[in-house]
């Protein structure tokens, strides 16, 4: 491990090298897994991290850090919500109510020389922002670390350029304002093939791309079915009191139990509307008019609908410091 980086760490970074969600046959299996990575997560690092997009995969990881701190007298740390400024409102929406139900320390991450520029400039997505009108930071990335060569990049989130500017540079800016050493995430072995071969505690340790942190991946085993088996038996009547304790899997956005709302689910409501995966709202498509639990799961991608895996950009991204 380089010197650089906390030696009060002990993990071992080769947990779950060569498993797959199949390794981990039962959700009580995956459960119980998601819950040692965690807890492992929470003791291991001084200062970690919670990534919460608003989406099923980092709620989901947001409740096995809630009950484990609960449960071993820990501290819940801070979320953090990289806004790259072309989010549904919807998610706004959704992270808003339930940090404060919560009671969450939220970390707002955003690019600001970036947002700062766009709200000048009265900028949609997808218009051109010229590399020179950014400060040295940004130019620096563009130029030595991305090696973008145009003159001009798009403001727009599934983008080489865009992507890591509004959402990497964004994030690990974040971490290196509050000293982050651990950054808890809701990665999954089964949603993107760069993904495939990560393991529960994953270093990244080269100062020249990041600051010096470990990834922590509790949720590494859930495939996509195994999400919302988990919401629907665990997170939702473990979060909602009037939900069935037995669990209950709505048929749609009005099938909900005990006169319940969608704003009383921790689910955002663009499951419901029938997305699978939360990107931007201007390159992010809905799978069906089913809610997602419903739809064919297996059959079917997961992140068609996300411009950025169309480009095959995830590999390129991943290496510098994308989730």
């Amino acid at each position: 491990m380089p010197t650089n980086f906390p030696e009060y760490v002990d993990v071992d970074y080769d947990d779950g090298d060569g498993e797959d969600p199949v390794d981990y046959q039962h959700i009580n299996d995956k459960i119980e897994k998601a819950i040692e990575v965690t807890r492992d997560g929470l003791e291991q690092y001084e200062n970690p991290a919670v990534m919460w997009t608003g989406g099923k995969d980092s709620t989901l990881v947001l409740y096995f850090v809630k009950e484990v701190a609960e449960q071993y007298d820990l501290e819940v740390p801070p979320a953090i919500f990289i806004d790259h400024y072309q989010h549904f409102d919807a998610i706004h929406d959704f992270v808003d109510r339930w940090a404060d139900e919560w009671d969450l320390d939220v970390i707002y991450a955003r690019n600001e020389d970036i947002g700062q520029y766009v709200g000048e400039n009265d900028l949609e997505p997808g218009d051109d922002i010229p590399v020179d009108e950014l400060g040295d930071h940004n130019r620096h990335h563009v130029e030595n670390i991305l090696e973008y060569e145009e003159e001009t990049f798009p403001f727009l989130l599934d983008t080489y350029a865009g992507n890591h500017l509004l959402k990497t540079v964004a994030l690990n800016d974040a971490l290196e304002e509050y000293d982050v050493d651990g950054v808890i995430s809701g990665v999954r072995w089964d949603e993107q093939e760069a993904r495939a071969d990560e393991t529960f505690f994953s270093p990244r340790h080269d100062p020249d791309i990041y600051p010096p942190h470990d990834r922590v991946q509790p949720i590494l085993q859930f495939d996509e079915a195994a999400v919302w088996e988990a919401f629907w038996n665990f997170v939702v009547p473990d979060t909602v009191a009037e939900f069935p304790d037995g669990g209950y899997v709505p048929q749609s956005d009005d099938d909900l139990p005990n006169d319940l709302t969608q704003d009383d689910i921790p689910v955002s409501p663009k499951y419901f509307a029938g997305f699978r995966s939360l990107g931007s709202e201007i390159s992010t498509e809905k799978s069906d008019e089913d809610p997602a639990w419903l739809q064919d799961l297996e059959g079917t991608t997961e992140r068609a609908g996300r411009a950025q895996d169309k480009e095959d950009l995830m590999e390129r991204l991943r290496d510098l410091g994308y989730m």
